[in-house]
């Protein structure tokens, strides 16, 4: 039989793995492009490489970091969005590692009880499993908008496959 530690340990470490996934093809694309390419938006509607990198620190950092790890939440979602630069792309990459980084952390310690605790967020009731896959899924998500602008701009491949046989 298996123990629901064995299932804890590989749920958390299953996610752990695609959120470093997401990292990685996320710096890949932020050190492909230029301070102007960072960000350039398509339109008005449409948010920047940078925009997205800010973002994705903020919901991290509110979900995982602040919610899961039971801290204060400091989060100014509106700047994520608002912001026309400031930031150049090794500093986008580091303030991101910095906050994965942490979450892991936090992910990694979670108890069995913390994951199936419940807490508010924005204006969601999740427990710690469903902020774990919030995290996980909101960051690939977002990786594939950075991935398709990143080819858009460059028009190019991001070869994460690259050394890789797919069949």
């Amino acid at each position: 039989m298996i123990e629901s530690q064995h299932i804890t340990h590989e749920f958390i470490e299953q996610s752990c793995l695609r959120i470093e996934e997401s990292l990685a093809r996320v710096q890949q694309c932020v050190g492909m492009l230029n301070e102007h390419q960072l960000w350039m938006r398509p339109n008005e509607n449409s948010n920047s490489v940078g925009n997205l990198v800010l973002h994705l620190c903020g919901n991290i950092r509110q979900y995982a970091i602040a919610a899961l790890g039971e801290t204060a939440d400091t989060r100014r979602r509106d700047e994520e969005f608002s912001a026309r630069g400031g930031y150049t792309g090794k500093e986008l990459n580091a303030r991101l590692t910095e906050t994965v980084q942490e979450a892991l952390m936090v992910i990694r310690a979670a108890s069995p009880e913390n994951l199936i605790k419940f807490r508010r967020i924005q204006s969601f009731d999740l427990s710690g499993i469903g902020i774990i896959i919030h995290v996980t899924e909101h960051f690939s998500y977002h990786t594939g908008q950075i991935t398709f602008h990143t080819k858009a701009i460059l028009d190019t491949d991001t070869g994460y496959y690259s050394g890789f046989v797919l069949t």
